[in-house]
Formats: C-alpha cells, sequence, structure tokens
C-alpha cells in the first residue's frame, strides 16, 4: 500500500469528508464573522462555526462520560483542520486532546465547554489555544507580542492577507474531530491500536508524506 492509498482508505473508513464541518463562521462562505472576548481588555476573535462548537461538545461528551468508568475506554480527541476537494481529504492541520490532566483525572481543556469557550478542546479564544493565536494574527488590535510563527505560517495559508478587520477565507476551511478509543484500529492496519499520541503521529506522518507544502504541523513531519 502506497501513502494515499492509506490516506484515502482511512479517511473513508473514518467518513471524514462527510462529517468534516465549517470551521468558521462565515458571510458568502468566505468572510469569516468576528466577535469581542475577555472581561477587562476586549479583543476581536474569529468565530467557530456553530456547528463545529456542537460537533466537539458532542465527542468531548462522550469523554466525559467515559471518565466516570473504572477502567475508562477513551484516551481524548483526535482532530484535523482540512480542505475538501472532490470529495478528498486534504489536511491543513492534525492534533490532540487529551482526557487525562497533568494533575486531575479530566483536562480542564475539556471541561464546562458549554459556557467556558477560553480552552475549547485546544480551539478556545485564550492565547496559547489555536483560535485565540490565529486570532492575534489575523485581527488587527492584538499584542504583537502574541504573535507567532506557527499562526502567522496558519494565516498565510487560510487568508488572503493579514492582519485586517475582514478576514477573509481562500478558500472553505473544515474540520474533523472524533472521541479517541484505546481499542480502535488507527490509519496503519500493521500497528493495531496505536495510542492517541501515537495515532497523531501516523496521521501527521502519511499526511506530510502526500501533502508536504499544505500540512501545517511543524513536529511529526517527515520532510
Amino acid at each position: 500500500m502506497n501513502h494515499e492509498q492509506i490516506w484515502n482508505d482511512y479517511c473513508q473508513r473514518e467518513n471524514i469528508a462527510e462529517q468534516a464541518v465549517p470551521l468558521f463562521e462565515t458571510e458568502a462562505d468566505k468572510w469569516v464573522v468576528t466577535r469581542e472576548v475577555g472581561r477587562q481588555k476586549k479583543r476581536k476573535v474569529l468565530s467557530r462555526s456553530e456547528a463545529m462548537n456542537q460537533l466537539i461538545i458532542k465527542q468531548v461528551d462522550t469523554l466525559i462520560a467515559d471518565s466516570s468508568r473504572a477502567q475508562p475506554m477513551y484516551e481524548g480527541l483526535i482532530y484535523m483542520m482540512l480542505y475538501i476537494e472532490d470529495g478528498r481529504v486534504q489536511p491543513l492541520y492534525i492534533g490532540k486532546t487529551e482526557s487525562r490532566g497533568r494533575k486531575n483525572d479530566l483536562s480542564a481543556n475539556i471541561t464546562k465547554l458549554q459556557t467556558d469557550r477560553s480552552k475549547f478542546a485546544r480551539w478556545g479564544d485564550n492565547y496559547q489555544y489555536h483560535i485565540g493565536d490565529l486570532s492575534a494574527v489575523t485581527l488587527h488590535g492584538h499584542d504583537p507580542k502574541k504573535i507567532t510563527y506557527k499562526y502567522t505560517d496558519w494565516a498565510k495559508a487560510l487568508f488572503t492577507e493579514f492582519p485586517t478587520y475582514n478576514p477573509e477565507l481562500k478558500r472553505p476551511v473544515f474540520f474533523w474531530c472524533k472521541a479517541w478509543r484505546s481499542d480502535e484500529i488507527g490509519i496503519w492496519n500493521e500497528f493495531g491500536s496505536p495510542r492517541l499520541t501515537f495515532q497523531e503521529y501516523l496521521l501527521i506522518g502519511v499526511a506530510s508524506a502526500l501533502y508536504p507544502e499544505l500540512l501545517l504541523n511543524r513536529e511529526g513531519q517527515s520532510r
């Protein structure tokens, strides 16, 4: 099996193209809606789509329910930011959010998502989270110290120009995630049921072999 067949077989098995939802709330499919966050010092951030919010909440609910078991079966979320072209999944970024925290049984990244969107399974509005840090690069009004090389790469890939007050996507961006069960078969059948961390790196490795100029992951790249 070559990388393309492995990737396509996995994406079809998981129905990624069918289950993916728009990442951002947009107008006319290209202008990303912004909103204000912060109590003392207001700042603008990019708005996630409601479909994306609900997809994360649904999958995290599975993790939270599972965490009360004597022997939990789920390890966290595996997620992907992607393009869809002719029904094919073109990966932009692959990541994970683990269920367990460093100090607590349940990670703060996946708690209270209905009321607190600051962390939101790594896609939160705060700095050091995907939406917060991407907004710092893309939108006017953020502390220049919050601008990073990683999210500058994201902004270059996704938007026509930045910083701006009216962020325009180059093309529609989608999001997919699922709760990862410890007994699931990963992208490479020969590895059987990998741990969540290993599954993330396997996905990045295969994706970067196929889409070296598109994939935005810095770690785990084959290039």
